[in-house]
Order: structure tokens, then C-alpha cells, then sequence
């Protein structure tokens, strides 16, 4: 068997993911919140066939939940170890023959999953500048997870990876070319994984050809981000030299003139620091309408209250320059997929997003549009000449898979 263990570190946060890959499902999950604060949360989730040999038959998976102070991530680490020898499953039997790193930001340097030496700990290290809310998180798991495993192959997957394909025209900002290089402002595009993994399941699930086909994929979730890709690759993306750029998201602006943050520090007098909360934590569906999660926005709409109305179209108005932009670069389309949390679950978001391209006979069906289900499935109306996909993304089972392409 062959099983890879998937981890994915935040600031104060490791979220984990036990993959076998002959099987290709989860054997286990968990998540370790608050890492450094007074209380910490750690959730483990084991699968209903494996569980610790003590527990009770069962196909149901099982979770547990407990509290305690963790100081940092090496302590992490060893309370996930904790929690796999405790209560399944026993990693003596369910070796990973790799750990996949999800990286948030490889620059211009990383465009494939790459094995973690020190050379590479150290340039994820000094990409920090550029991500300083990710990388430094994502390299502490790293050197944690590389000294609890020291003899196990580990695999950097990078967020940035798949944009590496992008043309100088897509990728440049038109700003002082010696400056830009200077500084490597460009733009890197991000959730990758997750466009990779959705564009060749919607290809699969079609029975089509992904090199042949002209993809659009939404990967709505409280980040949100646009890609269009041709053939497999993309060619164009709405975040930028950080995950800030592009469509609305729950607390982020996404694309705003930059003039406005310039006015705000001279009129306002907001610093660089009160610039980056504002725009970054302050913004997007919370800052418009005073709640982060599009579930309470669609709500507040439901009531007529006037706040999450405007933000909410807002939100859409956005998706729709988006699909016509990409459209156009792209030449046509033939696939739309929406994906993660808002994208999988809010059906008039979908709706409202390719309203307007019905003059191209893009068309959603309302009964499968708003119809139960959690798989990969059709949205669009039969006759509908692009197919309207629904498709659930697993980041974590690409990094699984990218890893173990180098174990």
C-alpha cells in the first residue's frame, strides 16, 4: 500500500490528511487549532475502517476532540502523532511513503512539486516577502514534519505552481519594468491545486479530451479566485502577486484602484499596516455587509436587508466580468465549473454568476442547479452548449497525488 500524509500549516494552525492512494480515499483527518495561544483544539477524524483495533466495528467515521496548550508547531506535529497512535490509524502499519506540503507562494522559481531539502526550506524561506501571512507558516510545518520524519521523502507543492504556464502579457504589471523585476512584482496566481485538480476532473467526468478543451473554473470559498485554462494549462488568473487581487471574498477586496488605498493615507491617515488589515481582513462581503460567510449574506438577502443585497450583487456583478473576460481571452468555452464552499454549495450564486451569458446559449437549469447532491455533476440546462459542472475540489488528495510522484 502506499500512503501519503498530507499537511498543510497556517500561522496557528495544522491541518492534516492521511491519503492511501491504492484505494484513493482518506484513512484520516484532523486539524490543530490555536497553536501558541492559551487553548488549543485538536479534531481527529479517523475513517470507520480505520479505526484503532480497540474501537467498536463500525463504518462510520469517528471523532475526537480535546483541548490543550500547544507552544508551536514541532509540538503539533507530535500531538498529531499522538492522536494516530491513540486512536488510529497505527502509522507503523499505515507508513507514508511521503509527506506532501501545500506551500502557498513558490514565486517564479517553483513550477512543479519539488522534494524539501535545505536549500529549498531556505528559498520558501525567503519567498516569505512575498506571502508573509503563508510562507513562514507553511515552512514551520515543514521543519517540523522533516524532524519527526527524517527518513521519508518530502514534497513541496506549491500553490503558484500551476500559473507558471501563464504568458508575459498575463503575468506583467505595467509598472516600472526595473522596479517590477527588482522586487519580482508580477502576478503568481494561486489556489493552483485546486484548478488543476477541478479542470481535469471536469475533463474526465465529461469523457473528454483536457487537452482539447477551453475551461473556465470558480473556486468560491471564503478566498476566492477565477482561472481560464486551455488544454490543460492556464493562461489566465484574477489573483495577483499575492491572494489579494481579483474577485470579492469574504474578507478581502480583491481588485481596487490603487489610487483609492493612496487617498485613504493621505486623507485618512491610515498607515501601510492599517492599509493591509483594511484590505485584507476588513474587506470584501465583511466589510459591505458586516459578515464574512455568503450562507449569512444570502440570508440578509432573503430579508431584503440592504447591506447583504449590495454586497451580494456586488459579489456577482464581479463573477460575471470575470466569465466574460476569460471568455474572450479564451476565445470561447466549453466547460464552466464551480468549486469549494460558496462555489459547491450556493446555487443562486451560480445561478446569478452566468445569468447574463444566455445570449451565447449558456444556460443553468434551475432543477439541477438546486437539487441535492455532493458529487461532480451537470448544472446546465441539456441544450446548453457549455457545460455548467458542479465539482468538488480536493486539494488535498492533488498533493497527495503530486507527492508521490517524487516518493
Amino acid at each position: 500500500m502506499s500512503f501519503v500524509l498530507v499537511i498543510n500549516s497556517g500561522s496557528s494552525s495544522l491541518k492534516y490528511s492521511l491519503r492511501d492512494m491504492q484505494q484513493q480515499t482518506e484513512c484520516a483527518s484532523g486539524l490543530i487549532e490555536r497553536i501558541g495561544q492559551d487553548e488549543g483544539i485538536v479534531t481527529h477524524e479517523v475513517a470507520g475502517d480505520n479505526k484503532h483495533p480497540d474501537a467498536t466495528p463500525s463504518s462510520d467515521p469517528q471523532k475526537f476532540t480535546t483541548e490543550r496548550r500547544i507552544a508551536d508547531h514541532h509540538e503539533a506535529f507530535a500531538v498529531m502523532l499522538e492522536h494516530f497512535a491513540q486512536h488510529g490509524p497505527h502509522l507503523d502499519e499505515h507508513r507514508p511513503v511521503a509527506v506532501g506540503h501545500r506551500v502557498v507562494h513558490g514565486g517564479a522559481r517553483f513550477f512543479a512539486p519539488t522534494l524539501i531539502d535545505d536549500d529549498v526550506e531556505r528559498q520558501i524561506g525567503e519567498l516569505g516577502v512575498l506571502a508573509p501571512l503563508h510562507n513562514p507558516a507553511n515552512l514551520a510545518g515543514i521543519q517540523a514534519a522533516r524532524h519527526a520524519f527524517a527518513d521519508i521523502v518530502h514534497v513541496a507543492v506549491f500553490d503558484t505552481a500551476f500559473h507558471q504556464t501563464l504568458e508575459p502579457a498575463a503575468y506583467t504589471y505595467a509598472i516600472d519594468a526595473q522596479l517590477a523585476r527588482e522586487h519580482r512584482v508580477r502576478r503568481y496566481g494561486f489556489h493552483g491545486t485546486s484548478h488543476k485538480y477541478v479542470s481535469e476532473q471536469a475533463a474526465q467526468f465529461l469523457g473528454r479530451d483536457n487537452a482539447e478543451l477551453r475551461q473556465i473554473v470558480f473556486h468560491l470559498g471564503n478566498g476566492a479566485s477565477v482561472t481560464a485554462i486551455r488544454g490543460g494549462q492556464s493562461v489566465e488568473t484574477s489573483m495577483g502577486l499575492t491572494p489579494l487581487e481579483g474577485l470579492v471574498m469574504g474578507t478581502r477586496t480583491g481588485d481596487i484602484d490603487a489610487a483609492a488605498l493612496l487617498h485613504l493615507a493621505r486623507r485618512a491617515h491610515l498607515s501601510i499596516d492599517d492599509l493591509d488589515t483594511l484590505v485584507n481582513k476588513r474587506s470584501g462581503l465583511l466589510g459591505l455587509a458586516g459578515v464574512s460567510d455568503m450562507r449569512d449574506v444570502l440570508e440578509g438577502l432573503e430579508r431584503g436587508d440592504e447591506a447583504a443585497t449590495l454586497a451580494f450583487t456586488v459579489y456577482v456583478h464581479r463573477l460575471r466580468a470575470y466569465a466574460g473576460a476569460y471568455i474572450a481571452q479564451l476565445g470561447g468555452v466549453d466547460v464552466i465549473s464551480f468549486t469549494a464552499g460558496v462555489g459547491e454549495n450556493a446555487a443562486r450564486v451560480r445561478a446569478e454568476a452566468l445569468a447574463t451569458l444566455e445570449f451565447m446559449g449558456i444556460t443553468v437549469d434551475a432543477e439541477r442547479n438546486t437539487a441535492p447532491g455532493r458529487g461532480i455533476r451537470h448544472i446546465s440546462s441539456p441544450e446548453s452548449p457549455v457545460a455548467v459542472l458542479v465539482v468538488p475540489t480536493d486539494e488535498e488528495q492533488e498533493i497527495a497525488r503530486q507527492a508521490l510522484t517524487l516518493a
